[in-house]
Order: C-alpha cells, then sequence, then structure tokens
C-alpha cells in the first residue's frame, strides 16, 4: 500500500466505536485506476482511530497481499481457478462473517458486486455504502445493480461529474451521494530537473518545448484527445517553431494517430513513447512544459501527478476534470474536441504569463486538496457523519 506522511495509528490507538467490512473484486494483484483509489482508501482508513477492518477480496490470492503487516484490517481472499467459484465462496464466507460479526458497515467496492451485497445486507438489515469510480454507472444498470445503489445507505464516488452523470442515468437521489476524490502521492510525484539520459532516448534538445499525455492509446478510448492535441500542434508551431509532443501509453489507436500526425505534416513534432511503468512516470512529467489531455474523464489523477510535478495543465471543460483543476483556478478548460481551442490554451501555457504556470504554487494546491492528508480527513469526516445517521436508523 502507498506510504503516507502521517503515521498509521497502532492498534493501542483504535477505538471500538466503528468496525467496517469492505468487499472488492481485486485491489492487490493487478494495475488500474479503481485498484489505485482502493488501495488510497484503505491507506486513509490505517490511519484513522477506528477499529481494525475485515477485507473482503474476491480475485486476490494471500501471495498478492501488501507485505507490511497491517493490524488496521483482516484480509480475507478467494481467489479460485474458477470465478464462479470465487464468487460463491466469496458469498458464503461473507454471509457467515455478518451474521456472527454484526459489522457496523459494509463497504461495497465495485458495482458488481453491490446486487450480492444488498440482498445480504438487508436481510440482516445492515446499513451498507456503494464506492463508485466513473463509466461503470454512467450508463443505465440492469435492475439488480439500480437497486443495490437505491438502497444503499450511502454512495460514492469520485468527482461531481461522475456523481450527476450516474444520478441522471439511474434515477439516483443526490443527497445520498457523497464525495470522496482520488489522492495524488506527493512523495512520488514530485519537481525536478529533466534527466539528460530521457532528452537523449527521445530526441529532445534543450530548447524544444514539451507537451505530453499520459493515456491509453485504445480505439475506444479517442475522448482522451490525444487526436485533437495533433491536430492543434501546427498552429502551436507557429508560435512556438521548438514544439514537441510527447505522447505516452500504448494500445491499438496508435497506427491511426501515427498516419493522421503524418497527413498533417507533424510526424516530426510527436514521439510515441510507448508504455511508462508507474515508477519511471515521474522522471516523463519532468519533461513537459505542459500536460495536456482534452478528455472526458470521470476525475482525472493524471492532472494531480502533473500539477505535483509543478507541471501545468489542460483539460476538458465538461467532465471530472473541473474537480482537480478546482474549476479553473489550478489549470486551462477547453472544449475536449476543439483543436483551435486546445492551440490557444496550449500558446498561453507555453508562454509561462499566467498564474497557473506556477509550478510551485501549483504543487501545493494540488496536495492541501487532494494529497493522502486530505483523503485522510474526508473519509474521516464521512464516517463520523455515516456512524450518526446509521444509528439513527
Amino acid at each position: 500500500m502507498p506510504a503516507s506522511p502521517v503515521p498509521a495509528k497502532s492498534a493501542n490507538d483504535r477505538t471500538v466505536s466503528f468496525r467496517p467490512t469492505f468487499v472488492f473484486i481485486e485491489v492487490f494483484g493487478c494495475e488500474g485506476g479503481i485498484q489505485s483509489y482502493i488501495q488510497d482508501v484503505l491507506d486513509a482508513y490505517r490511519h484513522l482511530p477506528f477499529e481494525a477492518a475485515d477485507v473482503f477480496l474476491l480475485r486476490d490470492g494471500p501471495e498478492s497481499l501488501p507485505g507490511l503487516a497491517e493490524q488496521a484490517f483482516r484480509f480475507h481472499c478467494f481467489k479460485s481457478a474458477g470465478a464462479m467459484q470465487s464468487r460463491v465462496k466469496l458469498t458464503l464466507a461473507l454471509l457467515g462473517h455478518l451474521l456472527w460479526q454484526r459489522p457496523s458497515h459494509v463497504f461495497c467496492g465495485h458495482i458488481n458486486l453491490a446486487a450480492m451485497v444488498r440482498q445480504l445486507c438487508g436481510g440482516l438489515r445492515l446499513p451498507y455504502t456503494v464506492l463508485t469510480y466513473g463509466k461503470e454507472v454512467w450508463y443505465p444498470l440492469p435492475p439488480r445493480e439500480r437497486r443495490a445503489l437505491a438502497q444503499a445507505s450511502h454512495i460514492w464516488t469520485i468527482s461531481r461529474y461522475s456523481r450527476d452523470l450516474a444520478c441522471q442515468a439511474n434515477q439516483l437521489n443526490p443527497k445520498k451521494i457523497s464525495l470522496l476524490p482520488c489522492v495524488v502521492d506527493g512523495d512520488r510525484f514530485t519537481p525536478g530537473p529533466a534527466q539528460p539520459s530521457l532528452r537523449q532516448r527521445y530526441g529532445l534538445t534543450d530548447t524544444d518545448r514539451v507537451l505530453m499525455t499520459v493515456a491509453r492509446l485504445w480505439s475506444g478510448d479517442i475522448y482522451k484527445g490525444v487526436d485533437v492535441t495533433i491536430r492543434a500542434l501546427d498552429a502551436i508551431a507557429a508560435i512556438f517553431p521548438s514544439v514537441k509532443y510527447l505522447v505516452i501509453g500504448r494500445g491499438d489507436d496508435q497506427p491511426r494517430l501515427a498516419q493522421l500526425a503524418q497527413e498533417l505534416g507533424v510526424a516530426d513534432r510527436v514521439i510515441f513513447a510507448g508504455f511508462v511503468p508507474t515508477e519511471d512516470l515521474v522522471n516523463h512529467y519532468r519533461l513537459a512544459d505542459g500536460y495536456v489531455m482534452p478528455s472526458k474523464e470521470g476525475f482525472g489523477i493524471v492532472y494531480l501527478e502533473a500539477m505535483a510535478c509543478g507541471v501545468p495543465v489542460i483539460a476538458g471543460d465538461d467532465d471530472g476534470s473541473a474537480d482537480p483543476l478546482q474549476d479553473g483556478r489550478l489549470g486551462w478548460q477547453v472544449p475536449h474536441r476543439d483543436p483551435e481551442a486546445v492551440a490557444a490554451a496550449c500558446i498561453d501555457l507555453l508562454k509561462g504569463e499566467d498564474a497557473r504556470c506556477d509550478g510551485k504554487w501549483l504543487r501545493q494546491e494540488a496536495l492541501n486538496h487532494f494529497g493522502s492528508e486530505a483523503l485522510a480527513r474526508q473519509l474521516g469526516r464521512l464516517i463520523e457523519a455515516f456512524k450518526s445517521a446509521d444509528r439513527s436508523v
């Protein structure tokens, strides 16, 4: 689990006033946005003065658990040879746990587990919360999953945008939805000089102005806006002739994007870096003068990563990035399919005259609102509020 700047609570520091159970599909066995988010939530919980929690994991095995001995959690793993076998084992074990342990609250970490959690908790009159992340709840859900959300005591989601889309698609009461946003690891993502070896790898000179995007290059994810930024490059180059565009990520859409750059005569400005491991991303952010992704995000953790590295950012103007960008206070928001607007914002950013280009200030504001301590504070506030509400039911 990620390191945190505040010390974890020891067993002696914990109270017995709140004893939750968490239920997740997979947290430690693979990488992904949901997995990283859940790890951050669990890390925040272990720094709060509540009783140790039970964590049920459908697809994680004991070998994938964090090596650190956790006083805050008791992990229960149900990874089996078959998916159905794993699900049956988890369901039966969770039922027994709920019957005998009667936890204070159950937190369901994915919509695909929500119907099962609703059925078990409903029969035992136990309150439960469903954690949602993004696209999985933006569209009309099957009746069982929709009932699970409607009957939940509470719903958590990562941004106002995700909340609004989920409510519209599934007729949810927005008053029962609370925000628990993504956070950035300020110890991992820090400002620093660009590595000469990386500049050499990508053919960058000291005078090049570098725009960067980190995104999946999948044909189903063209909303990320890489093609829009490529279309904007010619106009940007008219003002900044040395501009280069570093695209980090892989996927089946890369050939189309490369062909587009060739057709527009900007292929010499676009650098496809391919996949970059998470631990190497910070050095790539340090290459950039600006991070540009005019997208449709549920939140957009990459914007926080860039800002934590002191890099100014450009995002879309109608998505969840409004939260990390604080409605444009920390970065540029542009129509996500408008190359002219993207070009104008990039030119403004590269001029460096706007307050949103102050890297030290950007980092401070990003961490103040979306650092690990901020997540722990918000999680603590939500649990305290939920404890009061659950007692009144």
